[in-house]
Parts: structure tokens; sequence; C-alpha cells
């Protein structure tokens, strides 16, 4: 029986976040292959993915910015300024309103709803202005509690703070290694593709609860 749904942020309350990155990209004209392979760069020399170094995290956005823009230039060949990339990354960034809508439904039906995120620090007040912050029972964010998906630690926190045991948890989520995280912490997990299909599986668990 689900009673406590935990969405993500990117890529769930958003466009996809490769829909996203394209379009950041087309902004500052470095091709979408040559930013991520410099975020690989970073990531790699901290013996992370990606994105940790951020949502940790391990380096502040001026710090990781201003080594993603050496190594573009350096590497890539690309010369960007990057010093307000909080503020650039989310300029005309869209809300998924559907799944927002589904959301409130669940919240008024007497679900409990959280928002279970990796998420950097500088963006605590553009995802803010996105979403309503009072629609979530709960907020577990990875900078703010020291741990991130997909680690136990993170699910068994949520879990905790839901009030709900751990086989009534469902994350949604686009990652598919957090999907897997989830499912083995023992809670239910949905692997985010499409909002349409999302609410599908979200429906069928419902009427099984």
């Amino acid at each position: 029986m689900t009673r406590a749904v935990w969405t993500d942020f990117g890529g769930v309350l958003t466009p996809p976040i490769e829909e996203d990155t394209a379009a950041y990209c087309r902004r500052i004209d470095v091709p979408p292959k040559d930013f991520l392979a410099a975020m690989r760069t970073i990531g790699d020399a901290h013996g992370t993915d990606p994105m940790a170094p951020l949502d940790t995290p391990l380096l502040t956005i001026d710090e990781w910015a201003g080594r993603m823009a050496e190594i573009l230039r350096t590497e890539h060949g690309h010369t960007v300024d990057l010093s307000d990339f909080s503020a650039q990354w989310f300029a005309d960034r869209e809300t998924n309103k559907d799944w927002l809508v589904r959301l409130e439904q669940l919240k008024a039906d007497g679900y409990f709803v959280g928002l279970l995120s990796n998420m950097v620090p500088a963006w605590d007040s553009y995802w803010r202005q996105m979403v309503p912050v009072e629609l979530f029972d709960d907020l577990v964010l990875s900078f703010k509690v020291g741990c991130r998906k997909p680690e136990p630690e993170i699910f068994q926190l949520a879990q905790q703070r839901s009030g709900q045991p751990a086989d009534a948890c469902l994350l949604v989520d686009d990652s598919a290694a957090n999907c897997e995280g989830a499912t083995a912490a023992g809670w239910q997990a949905i692997h985010f593709t499409d909002t349409g299909a999302a609410i599908d599986q979200l429906n069928e668990l419902e009427e099984k609860s």
C-alpha cells in the first residue's frame, strides 16, 4: 500500500535533463557533449559522478563554474562566462504542470507528498520559485542532509520523516540508479520517463492501495 510519494525535482518536475542541458548549451554556444564531458572531468577528479561535486556539495557553485569554464577553454576550445551559472541554468526553465497537478491531487487525497532531490545549494531559491513549496509535507535535499540518492541513508531518512514503513514509500525519479537505490531500501519506485506513463503507473498503484 502506497501512502508516501516522494518526487524528484530535476527531470520530473522539470523537462528532461537532456532537454534542459541542450537548451542551456544553445544559449552559451557550447555543444552539449563538450559541456557534459567537462562535468565528467570534474566528477572524475573527485571520484564521483558528474553532479556530486555540486549537490553534496564538494565545491561551491562559483568554484565549479570557474573550473568548468577553464576545462571548456583549455580542453574543448570554448570561451564562456559561467559566473552567474545558477541564474543562467534556470532562465526560462519550465515546470511540469501536469505532474504538479497530480501531486496536488495526491495531497488532497491524504497522501504524504515529499520532495527528495539531489539539490545544489545555490539552486535552493530558484526551484522554490517554480513550484509551491507548501505542497510538500517534507523536503529531503542532499545538500541539507549530507547524503544523496542512491545512497541508502537518504531513503532511510526520508522514510522516517514520512512516518510510513518503507514498503509504503514510493520514489518517482528520472534516474534508474536512484530507483534501484529506492527498491534496495524496500521502497516502491517509478522510473520517470514520460509524465503520462508515470501518472498511469501511479494510478495503478493507487487502485491497489
